[in-house]
């Protein structure tokens, strides 16, 4: 597919259960977005998700997920996504929720955006500090918020056509 109809969805998963995010994988993520695709849209909405649909970026120790549909179907996944309740990795199950962060047409965007909402995380943690040894540590994961690697055009990371 052309690289202009694609859509970027940035998530974060949600639980209570500290385990949930250790045992994340781009398989299991991919299969609870399909299976909650399926119940709310039927086939028709899974074939429509399913093409070109992938787990572009997972970091399990932030819970921060990217996934890439076609732009025609971002809607139809992003409605799906409040319906994943768990996410199964290793025989066990994990109550979770996946958070909606941001809609984009380029991995660069969802970076900015991903960057922007850390920050602001960091702003709202320094506020709540309690001594001055926690200020600073906080104080130094928000210097270091940046893109701090300049990267080449490539396929995934065209100028930004906006999103619908």
């Amino acid at each position: 597919t052309p690289r202009r109809v694609r859509r970027y969805v940035l998530c974060e998963v949600l639980s209570d259960d500290p385990r949930c995010r250790q045992c994340i994988e781009d398989r299991a993520v991919g299969l609870a977005v399909r299976d909650a695709i399926g119940r709310v849209h039927g086939d028709y909405g899974l074939g429509r998700c399913s093409i070109s649909f992938t787990v572009k970026y997972l970091n399990a120790y932030t819970g921060t997920v990217l996934l890439r549909c076609r732009k025609d179907s971002y809607r139809l996944l992003c409605s799906a996504l409040p319906f994943v309740r768990s996410l199964e990795s290793r025989g066990q199950r994990y109550p979770c929720a996946l958070n909606t962060l941001h809609v984009g047409g380029t991995i660069r965007t969802c970076q900015k955006f991903l960057i922007q909402y850390n920050r602001r995380q960091l702003l709202m943690l320094l506020q709540n500090c309690t001594n001055e040894e926690e200020r600073q540590c906080i104080q130094k994961s928000l210097l270091s918020c940046s893109l701090t690697e300049e990267q080449s055009q490539s396929a995934d990371e065209e100028d930004d056509d906006g999103t619908e």
